[in-house]
């Protein structure tokens, strides 16, 4: 690769509040993501295969996720991609720590199943929503966060069903 050419952005797939249901939706919006965050409330062991068969997966355990499967997954964790790192939770007063001081660029939660985008301190917060059942008038939704060379980042709230 020469100097003057450039990496491709880096899409990672957001996701929480499946409960269970992987909708061929969120099936297809994840299909083409280099990662895969899932931000709890996934309820049983087969959405993690199915993920993790497509793409590489980050996943933290939901207060509906019970089980030894889901003893296994941390409550919090962080990830690096594409030199941007990333704090997942559940629920945001669980998050340990303080993502400013701690380099933390992105923190990607759920439980509220609103889809939600802001920034505190320098922090993007993102909340993709929840892509399992419908829970009330809220969107069924997913989110896309693309980091393009040099750390640029960018989230699209999708709805994947009207």
């Amino acid at each position: 690769m020469s100097a003057k050419e450039t990496l491709p952005a880096l899409r990672i797939a957001l996701v929480s509040d499946t409960h269970n249901l992987l909708r061929p939706e969120l099936l297809a919006f994840v299909a083409h993501a280099d990662a895969i965050v899932h931000a709890g409330d996934i309820c049983e062991q087969a959405v993690l295969d199915t993920l993790a068969a497509i793409a590489p997966l980050t996943a933290v355990r939901g207060n509906n996720d019970r089980g030894a499967w889901a003893e296994a997954l941390p409550v919090q964790t962080t990830l690096e991609a594409g030199g941007v790192r990333l704090a997942v939770v559940h629920e945001l007063p669980d998050l340990r720590g303080d993502p400013a001081a701690d380099g933390i660029a992105v923190v990607v939660s759920g439980h509220s199943h609103k889809p939600a985008l802001e920034t505190r301190e320098g922090v993007l917060y993102v909340n993709p929503g929840s892509a399992g059942p419908r829970r009330f008038k809220l969107p069924v939704s997913a989110a896309m966060l693309t980091i393009a060379t040099g750390g640029a980042l960018h989230v699209e709230h999708v709805k994947l069903i009207e």
